[in-house]
């Protein structure tokens, strides 16, 4: 028997290969299900089944195209969703076998109705892993707050009351040497705390996550799991949708985006369509020359949040500017999370844009010393307003880039705003929609706050938890 995981770091997502005795099962495969056949292949197996933990937020899973590619069958837990494909509804405690392995399903409600982690049984029958999907991670569990975008009549507290239920009944009486495989490590938005471990033991698990903590009361539980949840991105329920209605075929959408524009073509598409111009560049290569009102979401950063953030509509046609050889890539990782409508490439990225005589755009990056010469600046600092508060230069204000569409018309348009995050990814994503919508005095602050900080120029507020004054 074998077991595999096939970590994408980007999405912070594990999905597993599974084969014994010629046969194999996948599961939670991402969109582009490629790699999973030719592992198979390559092994010489068949791929029997797929296993869908739940309906994910976060990621467009590949079970559709790769049951199309393969014939292997796709299992759900218990759920009475109305699917846009054929699927096999497995009850809870039913057996898979897998070459001389067996699956056992649990179902484990709590971070969504469906959810369901799979219990691994060796050739001697010896549970061996389970594969906890968003139910348990490793140091954390998964929010309980999701389905509720689906399912009005659903409360957070409700569903963390549930998970305590499938935790202590299902999970916590397993035995100690069993491997967790978790759907998700730290970077994900699924989970509050997660660890950047991506496996360990359930019984190391049991004594440092705080969700197993015996000790600790449903409502205690239910209070730890819900406290400072932040809003989700709103791709997120629009991706359950996806994974519960069906999709196009990743084929049909890698077709539809890899197809190269010259720079008259790309302009055109630009001036025609209602396309979005997503340039995915490094954010200092944008800054120094990019097409007038495209924006920045840099493909080496979190790449499929902030796309999933800040285009509200997943059908909305993108045209791609991005380094020579890498806009397959970028049309993948979009996919990943639903934006199938990626229209096409510049052919020779902003190379051949400047050489055909077209228009570019700059924006201003400043260093922090430089910063420090400006008399009086109007700082904006565009972090989370968690890390805002930890720390952060006096006077700034705080206008987080997840939240910019709320915040925009308070930016002065006739003054200079210069503009920072944490290290540079996030500050030129803000100024490039500055930018696109006709703000021509916006500065980027190289580095970031870490550069800023470092740099000693700055008076820096730090957070300082109070100390109980009770003797």
């Amino acid at each position: 028997m074998k077991v595999e995981q096939i970590y994408t770091g980007c999405l912070a997502q594990g999905a597993y290969y599974i084969s014994s005795k010629g046969e194999a099962a996948i599961i939670d495969p991402l969109r582009e299900v490629q790699p999973y056949i030719d592992r198979a292949a390559k092994d010489g197996v068949t791929i029997k089944y797929i296993f869908e933990t739940h309906f994910h937020a976060d990621f467009v899973s590949g079970h559709i195209d790769l049951a199309a590619k393969t014939g292997a069958r796709i299992v759900l837990g218990p759920t009475d969703a109305h699917l846009g494909y054929d699927a096999h509804i497995a009850q809870d405690g039913a057996l898979f076998k897998i070459g001389d392995a067996t699956i056992k399903v649990l179902h484990t409600p709590g971070h969504t109705l469906e959810s369901t982690v799979y219990l691994l049984l060796d050739e001697t029958g010896k549970e061996t892993a389970i594969f906890t999907g968003d139910t348990l991670f490793i140091g954390d569990v998964g929010r309980p707050d999701l389905a509720q975008k689906i399912a009005g009549d659903l409360t957070k507290e409700k569903l963390a009351g549930l998970l305590f239920d499938s935790l202590r009944n299902k999970i916590m009486p397993l035995p100690d040497d069993l491997i967790v495989y978790p759907a998700h490590g730290a970077g994900s938005a699924c989970g509050k705390n997660m660890s950047r471990e991506t496996s360990d033991t359930l019984g190391h698990q049991k004594k440092v996550n705080y969700a197993l903590n015996p000790e600790l009361t449903r409502e205690q539980f239910i209070t730890a799991v819900t406290d400072g949840l932040t809003e989700p991105p709103q791709y997120f329920p629009k991706n359950v949708l996806m994974n519960i209605e069906g999709y196009d075929s990743i084929n049909e959408v890698l077709e539809r985006g890899n197809h190269a524009l010259d720079p008259d073509a790309f302009e055109e598409a630009a001036n025609h369509t209602g396309a979005i111009m997503l340039d995915t560049r490094a954010p200092q290569d944008f800054a120094k020359a990019f097409i007038p009102n495209s924006i920045n979401i840099g493909i080496d950063g979190s790449f499929a949040v902030w796309v999933g953030t800040l285009i509200p509509d997943l059908k909305q046609e993108i045209l791609i500017i991005a380094d020579e050889g890498r806009e397959a890539e970028v049309v993948t990782r979009l996919a990943r999370v639903g934006y199938d409508y990626a229209i096409g490439y510049l052919k020779g990225g902003i190379g051949a844009w400047k050489k055909a005589g077209k228009e570019t755009d700059q924006i201003e990056s400043i260093t922090p010393e430089a910063l420090a010469a400006v008399a009086q600046p109007h700082i904006l600092d565009v972090r989370k307003e968690s890390e805002y508060q930890a720390e952060h230069i006096d006077g700034a204000a705080n206008m987080p880039l997840d939240y910019i569409n709320n915040h925009i018309a308070d930016i002065d348009r006739n003054n200079p705003v210069y503009v920072h995050c944490a290290g540079g990814y996030r500050s030129m994503i803000f100024a490039s929609i500055l930018k696109a919508r006709g703000f021509d005095q916006v500065i980027d602050v190289q580095g970031g706050f870490k550069a800023i900080k470092d740099s000693g120029k700055f008076k820096v507020t730090e957070f300082v938890c109070p100390t109980s004054t009770n003797k």
